[in-house]
């Protein structure tokens, strides 16, 4: 019987034990999506306990930030919200959690939550309600009193080369002015940007966002469709000269449906009059919008990355009392393939398709992604366009090696840019060693049946770039 999470873990060959370890496990890390607060990177952040950077919870202002995975396992396991994400005792909200990750064999959670303890706190038994409290006493301690662990301490423990946070339009950007200005922050800390309120028109909060934007820029109002274009782009430019690499929609399934632009201004009126659009109106506004902010991603040199087929705040009740982003959301299916070949075609048409990487939160469109890649590839850049990382609910082993496969069967696995923690956690980073350990197995078992040879120095190449240098490479680092 091989013993838990040992060095080897997930690493089932000599040769996937020699790509992991001589290769993948020192390079440093591209988190290029996430979520994280480049305010708490500034201010360098000191968790009080375990409980505070491990769950969560409440802010000041009401809103809820935390790791909703865990939430989700909690949860799971019929624990009452005040342990989730309310304001019980932090050891007393820990046991909680120690209850339902004993019970979460086969669940990834179970793995990332040991190597959290493991690459970050030095600890190397099981989180188990028997070990609990002794967890909590040496981890809490380490966070209040040891210099290597606060926000910028764990994100240097792990690493990390470079994070691209998750940022609206409308943010003033003053975090990531202030951390580059920084010369004691080594980590390159890259706004991406989030037109996500802009583009949803059908959605509430629009005529008010609306209102935001043009103060943005100057404006009192945004009285056309090309005046909201306009007011993006120059945003997106403004990003783009504080380090901005990537965009991020986050699309309930990307749409494609074409109109004059009187048509589109017409919608545009009609919901900045308080009226609702209908779902062909709503699609006919965004596809304006997704045309012309990919034509100035295409001239910026800004990665497109477009998630799409979450059904999210399905439960209305919870979504009332907590707001968005707290594990009420779900795969979702949704048949737009189409719709995304016509949009990357309309952009390709002019030459101004940018580099795009494509996430379906549902499994089932991973052939589907991996043959539309090679439709639009570009002797621009390797990869130019790719399919991203098993995303969300699809960041399993299972998961991974689905994507990974799925990738490797219908296009270039070496041309990956590689794992994203998509994460709201700074212990997140862990999940970058177990993807690594993953792939290296993928494909150390592909050499050693044969299946590809035993060629150094093209394994070297393709592990290296698919865990760090494609990645620097596609973002411009």
């Amino acid at each position: 019987m091989k013993a838990f999470m040992d060095k080897d873990f997930l690493l089932e060959t000599e040769t996937a034990k020699h790509l992991f370890h001589d290769y993948a496990e020192k390079l440093p890390i591209v988190d290029y999506h996430c979520h994280i607060s480049p305010q708490e990177i500034y201010e360098n952040r000191r968790f009080d306990d375990l409980a505070q950077v491990w769950l969560g919870g409440e802010n000041p202002d009401g809103t809820f930030a935390g790791d909703h995975y865990k939430w989700r396992l909690m949860r799971s396991n019929g624990v009452s919200e005040d342990y989730v994400t309310g304001s019980q005792p932090g050891l007393d909200r820990m046991r909680k959690f120690s209850e339902a990750l004993e019970l979460a064999i086969g669940n990834p959670m179970y793995h990332w939550c040991n190597l959290e303890l493991r690459k970050f706190f030095d600890y190397h038994g099981c989180l188990s309600p028997a070990s609990v409290d002794e967890i909590w006493e040496t981890c809490s301690q380490k966070l209040r009193t040891e210099d290597t662990m606060t926000v910028r301490g764990l994100i240097q423990k792990a690493n990390v080369a470079m994070i691209g946070t998750t940022d609206d339009p409308i943010d003033s950007l003053e975090w990531h002015k202030k951390i580059a200005e920084d010369p004691s922050i080594s980590t390159k800390v890259c706004p991406s940007f989030r037109p996500d309120k802009a583009v949803n028109i059908h959605k509430e909060g629009f005529v008010d966002y609306m209102k935001k934007l043009a103060d943005s820029v100057g404006k009192s109002s945004l009285n056309s469709v090309e005046e909201v274009c306009d007011a993006l782009v120059t945003r997106l430019e403004f990003f783009a000269s504080v380090g901005c690499r990537a965009s991020d929609h986050g699309l309930d399934y990307v749409p494609f449906r074409t109109a004059s632009m009187d048509e589109v201004n017409a919608i545009y009126k009609k919901a900045m009059d308080g009226q609702t659009v209908s779902v062909e109106e709503a699609e006919k506004y965004q596809t304006v919008l997704l045309l012309h902010l990919g034509r100035a991603y295409h001239r910026l040199d800004i990665v497109m990355q477009l998630h799409y087929s979450c059904l999210r705040n399905v439960n209305e009740r919870a979504f009332r009392r907590l707001g968005a982003d707290t594990g009420y959301d779900m795969i979702n299916q949704n048949t737009c393939g189409g719709n995304i070949a016509q949009l990357l075609s309309a952009l390709e048409e002019t030459g101004e398709c940018p580099k795009t990487i494509l996430y379906s939160l549902n499994p089932v469109d991973n052939a589907q992604l991996g043959t539309l890649l090679g439709c639009f590839q570009s002797p621009e850049l390797p990869g130019k366009i790719q399919h991203g990382s098993a995303w969300w609910f699809n960041d399993t082993k299972t998961g991974m090696e689905e994507q990974m496969k799925s990738l490797a069967n219908l296009g270039l696995l070496g041309n990956f840019v590689g794992m994203l923690t998509d994460s709201r956690s700074f212990l997140s980073y862990a999940r970058h060693d177990y993807f690594r350990r993953i792939f290296c197995n993928l494909v150390g078992n592909w050499v050693e049946n044969g299946e590809y040879p035993n060629d150094e120095a093209a394994l070297k190449k393709i592990v290296e770039g698919v865990c760090y240098y494609n990645a620097v490479r596609y973002f411009n680092l």
